[in-house]
């Protein structure tokens, strides 16, 4: 089974309690390598995501949260070149809720009753909502501008909404003093217990395909979708269930794209992007978490992260729902990514819809 460690020392994730850093150097902690997956240990009798559980390196009594994720449809275009991945049908209305259901099944195992969380919207709202059905009490702390449909999503759970004036950088900020009185950080984007839960729409496209995918895009902010993505991929290839990885694409919004510049240019070139305004508030993230592993996943032409114009995003949005498709600002830079990768990319081409388009309003 994957252990956690800390990605910069290899220090080992405690057990008894839940930093969101390493205790001994600051860094990040991530899974030492891809999940497990076995055919023989498919439960198909249970729901969703959780016929998978064997790869989640969840210990073998902890309590499975279930709210329906999973088993989401793969919709595809007259001539089956493109398919649509349509993660905003999940319970939420967003891919979030995979890794939720499993970071959340973490916390109540180790006996979590409080926690509190950040989000420009969708993972808040996932949060507050698999709280609610494990008896956690929650707290989201959000940036001013997150979407009202979001955050009222956030408030119908019954989650505390923390509003934080200023950009997206300054509700992560505000939790970081929040954890100081001892509460558990319950980061979708620092804990990576919820990526072998994002790993499983992996195994559903190749369930869904035969194994017949050329390339795969979707939106990466903190990164856990592109990565858990890849990681399933590369479980499946490890697997012997497949004989190569797709082409891996993630999409950030130009005015705020600092995994582009760290893979055009380097990481310290990251440093120096701005956080700017952006309708794709799900991946208006100034400094990712997962941008090295994603760099080492990509590296050697396996993929490439590109950046959307601000105009193109919302003729996205409406050029999907002509499709039939009703996306979100964030999800609609999948679309919008077909005219900007670098290459002719393998086909068929797989776009994750990572929102629901019932997430926005304009303001």
């Amino acid at each position: 089974m994957p252990a956690i460690r800390c990605e910069s020392c290899g220090y080992p994730f405690p057990e008894d309690r839940i930093p969101h850093q390493c205790d001994q150097c600051g860094g990040f902690y991530d899974f030492d390598s891809e999940p497990v997956y076995h055919d023989e240990e498919i439960q198909n009798s249970l729901p969703g995501i959780w016929k998978y559980q064997h790869s989640f390196s969840l210990a073998n009594d902890a309590p499975v949260c279930f709210l329906g994720e999973g088993d989401t449809p793969l919709v595809w275009n007259n001539d089956r070149q493109i398919g649509f991945k349509l993660e905003s049908m999940n319970p939420t209305g967003s891919y979030k809720d995979r890794g939720t259901a499993v970071l959340v099944s973490q916390l109540t195992s180790r006996g979590v009753t409080r926690a509190v969380e950040d989000s420009s919207g969708n993972a808040g709202a996932s949060f507050a909502a698999y709280c609610a059905r494990a008896g956690i009490n929650g707290r989201v702390f959000v940036p001013e501008t997150a979407s009202g449909p979001k955050r009222r999503q956030i408030e119908q759970y019954g989650a505390e909404l923390v509003s934080v004036p200023g950009p997206r950088s300054e509700a992560a900020r505000a939790v970081l003093e929040a954890v100081k009185d001892g509460q558990t950080y319950a980061s979708h984007a620092f804990l990576p217990f919820g990526i072998p839960g994002v790993a499983t729409i992996a195994y559903e496209l190749f369930e869904q395909t035969n194994g017949q995918i050329g390339t795969v895009i979707a939106p990466a902010g903190h990164g856990a979708l592109i990565l858990g993505v890849i990681r399933g991929f590369k479980a499946l290839v490890y697997a012997g269930k497949m004989t190569r990885l797709p082409y891996f694409v993630g999409v950030q919004a130009r005015n705020c794209s600092p995994m582009n510049a760290a893979f055009q240019y380097g990481m310290e070139k990251m440093q120096d992007t701005p956080e700017g305004q952006t309708i794709a508030e799900g991946v208006r993230v100034q400094k990712p978490v997962r941008v090295r592993a994603i760099l080492k996943e990509l590296s050697g032409g396996k993929g490439e992260i590109v950046a959307i114009p601000e105009e193109e995003i919302l003729p996205g949005c409406t050029q999907l729902a002509h499709l039939g498709i009703y996306a979100e600002p964030t999800s609609a830079l999948v679309w919008a990514a077909l005219s900007h990768v670098k290459k002719e990319i393998p086909r068929p081409i797989i776009l994750i819809i990572s929102g629901n388009g019932l997430k926005y309003y304009p303001t």
